[in-house]
């Protein structure tokens, strides 16, 4: 798990090269379900004060969600999401409006309910013999992403679709949850910012070494500490897909468990598999999706067409939503995990000595 994976020739990028200069992910809307809304989007409005103001209905999820994914969509119980802390690295503390160009869009993959449940197997197999060394008290799990979205914003009470430019996203995960470095542009100083919480996270490594490997079981777990955080406007089945999701982007299940989580996502119903897409660094695969109707979006996990490999997710608009300034084929989040690591220390690299 901590290899990285190569990155395409830009000349792989061809139809995806839109997704490459943009983006700040609007949050879908199976994110909704974290807790403490009202936090997190003061927090966010605190550091972005300088920034044109976005539309409320569409705050950032990154800065949400590098806080809160150690607990995020699958909160544990106990989780406390109010005791985490934010503090700001030594530089100027400032952040930046990455917005730069229009909406990202992309060609929509075709569904097929029917080969969900056989990919997924052969995902499970894929995941089971790819194990990573244990992470130990005191060292930190790495986890580096390019990451893109696209957005509603509104300056001057005209709002337009925006996109940012597809940026370095690198957070460091100490394994009982407590704290945290996360480095990201338009989010932190260059420096970055500190992630904390007085209460361990029950989410975090040492959590997810004790959670049941058989699927049944913990997909009712997923389901039972999902429900007790999640949206009422989600659809409880679509919160359960994103919380397996989130596990997948940013933190590190054993290879066991990571095999588990896979059987247990093929049995939530609406799960398809979808013949090709493409993430945030234009490498095409295959890819587990599930739609929200309410939303007309579809979450999709991308994975390597030939060794199985997770490289990244991704939310396609694929129905419009009378509510909704998205267009069918619009990307409202993009992804592409480049390196996941154990090292000694927060800020450290892998590599890196000291």
């Amino acid at each position: 798990m901590n290899a990285s994976p190569s990155q395409p020739h830009p000349a792989e990028w061809t139809e995806t090269q839109g997704l490459l200069p943009s983006v700040e992910r609007d949050l879908p809307a199976g994110r909704h379900q974290f807790h403490k809304e009202q936090m997190m989007a003061q927090i966010h409005e605190d550091l972005r004060a300088a920034a044109p103001a976005v539309t409320p209905q569409r705050r950032n999820p990154f800065l949400r969600r590098a806080i809160l994914l150690p607990a995020g969509a699958f909160a544990l119980a106990g989780a406390v999401v109010a005791g985490v802390a934010l503090s700001g690295g030594n530089g100027d503390g400032g952040t930046a409006d990455l917005a730069t160009g229009p909406a990202l869009t992309t060609r929509i993959g075709a569904a097929d309910p029917k080969g969900a449940p056989q990919l997924l197997d052969r995902i499970s197999l894929a995941a089971a013999d790819t194990s990573g060394p244990t992470v130990h008290d005191g060292q930190f799990i790495y986890i580096a992403s390019k990451v893109a979205s696209t957005y509603p914003k509104t300056v001057d009470d005209k709002t337009t679709i925006v996109s940012q430019e597809l940026h370095d996203r690198r957070v460091w995960l100490s394994p009982d949850g407590k704290n945290g470095w996360l480095i990201e542009a338009g989010e932190t100083s260059d420096k970055g910012m500190t992630l904390s919480s007085d209460t361990p996270i029950d989410s975090a490594y040492n959590a997810l070494v004790k959670l049941p490997t058989d699927p049944a079981q913990l997909l009712q777990r997923i389901y039972r500490d999902s429900d007790a955080v999640r949206d009422h406007e989600v659809p409880r089945d679509q919160a359960a897909f994103v919380a397996i999701g989130d596990l997948l982007t940013e933190s590190y299940p054993p290879a066991d468990l990571t095999a588990a989580l896979y059987k247990a996502a093929a049995k939530i119903p609406g799960v398809v598999a979808v013949d090709d897409a493409v993430d945030a660094v234009g490498r095409h695969g295959v890819a587990i999706a599930r739609q929200n109707d309410d939303a007309g979006e579809r979450t999709e996990w991308i994975f390597d067409k030939k060794t199985l490999q997770f490289l990244g997710e991704r939310n396609v608009v694929v129905k419009k939503v009378a509510d909704s300034p998205f267009k069918v084929g619009t990307v409202t989040f993009t992804s592409a995990i480049t390196q996941r690591a154990i090292v000694d220390a927060s800020k450290q690299v892998p590599g890196q000595v000291g």
